[in-house]
């Protein structure tokens, strides 16, 4: 009778649920996840502007024409040459007539 107690109370420390491989699997693909993820960017030019005490919300279709202060032109994230600025406005302006245009500078 004290033998078969003995083995009862071993069986019931064994029950219990080992996790130890779950969290291997988590930490692994957590691993995974922030090697393979990419960061994003926003592309264009860093233009140092001043802060505005007000301010409107940008329409989408809006071109906009970056000056560095290096004085290169930027018009939708391509350098433009000082001759063919407006060339390019005038371009951007037939595609899409309802549109403003914003320097930042």
């Amino acid at each position: 009778m004290r033998r078969g107690f003995s083995n009862l109370a071993a069986e019931t420390e064994e029950d219990g649920i080992d996790i130890t491989p779950m969290l291997d699997v988590v930490f692994i693909m957590l691993i995974f996840f922030i090697v393979t993820s990419s960061f994003v960017r926003e592309t264009g030019v860093e233009v140092n502007r001043p802060l505005a005490e007000s301010s409107e919300k940008l329409p989408q279709n809006a071109i906009l024409i970056a000056i560095t202060e290096h004085s290169q032109i930027w018009i939708d994230q391509r350098r433009i040459d000082t001759r063919a600025v407006r060339r390019n406005i005038e371009r951007l302006l037939a595609e899409n007539p309802d549109s403003s245009v914003v320097i930042q500078a």
